[in-house]
């Protein structure tokens, strides 16, 4: 596959590795895309899985709907059933990102008979989150989120003198120069960065997007030096797995996982499918 449809949304994706392997579908945060898993996904093909990597909702060119009320949790874990079922796969094992593991967590949690197993890179459980913003330092680490949810004067601000403010606010965050311009690159395509963006925007929507109790196989992996992301919410997550649920602190890592930490997240990622 190199593409998959849902209504009048096309989204591109890289499905890779044995075709008869163990499907595992990864799912990139922000403002990556499906190639933030480029350095990760041949370890995993060498370990015998197949890997399904889609630019998301707002990510891909012919997936970019205008509303910010478009990026409800809801639609982007229905785009992801999507690719299953485009795919011919009635479950596959899942690895998020950053808000990739965002909708990992709410997938597991709405659709557990679609996977086999969870693995979330870097972010908590969304009701840990909600935890740790009144309880613990993380209000201060999120306080970008609220400028994100802006109308229009974040992507001035970030795409300002060929996208400056996010090439700064990357490597700020320890991403090497040469994956930060290639993801600024890429948001100043049309439209990709107010789609990256409403992601932010939709969440304080009224909705049923509440993510529940997750009860499939849970590898969670979290660098220490994450600067976005706190130990609070991270230690809050297991209360709301009632399956079997594994923490993996990397030590000396930052956010970036997919990109930075492959031999590491790779050896847990084939260790936590095999084990399934």
């Amino acid at each position: 596959m190199d593409s998959f449809r849902r209504g009048d949304l096309v989204f591109d994706v890289r499905d890779a590795g044995p075709p008869d392997g163990e499907p595992v579908v990864l799912l990139h945060g922000f403002p990556q895309d499906a190639g933030s898993f480029d350095r990760l996904s041949p370890a995993l093909h060498q370990a015998g899985l197949r890997t399904l990597a889609p630019d998301q909702r707002g990510y891909s060119p012919g997936a970019r709907p205008a509303r910010r009320s478009d990026y409800r949790m809801r639609a982007v874990v229905d785009d992801v059933l999507a690719l299953l079922d485009a795919a011919g796969l009635g479950s596959a094992h899942v690895v998020g990102h950053d808000w990739g593991g965002i909708a990992a967590w709410a997938l597991a949690a709405w659709h557990p008979w679609r996977v086999r197993t969870l693995t979330v890179l870097s972010v908590p459980h969304p009701a840990a989150m909600a935890q740790a913003v009144v309880r613990s330092d993380q209000a201060l680490r999120s306080s970008y989120m609220g400028f994100f949810q802006l109308p229009a004067v974040p992507e001035r601000v970030l795409l300002a003198g060929g996208g400056a403010g996010l090439r700064r606010m990357l490597r700020a965050g320890g991403l090497p120069e040469d994956l930060a311009e290639r993801y600024v690159v890429r948001m100043q395509e049309p439209g990709a960065l107010t789609g990256a963006l409403n992601w932010y925007r939709a969440v304080p929507l009224p909705g049923r997007d509440r993510v529940g109790t997750v009860r499939v196989p849970t590898l969670h992996v979290w660098g220490d030096r994450d600067v976005a992301l706190g130990r609070a919410a991270i230690d809050a997550s297991a209360s709301f797995v009632a399956g079997p649920y594994r923490l993996e602190v990397l030590a000396g890592a930052n956010h970036w996982l997919p990109e930075l930490e492959v031999d590491r997240v790779a050896e847990l990622v084939t260790a936590h499918v095999r084990a399934s």
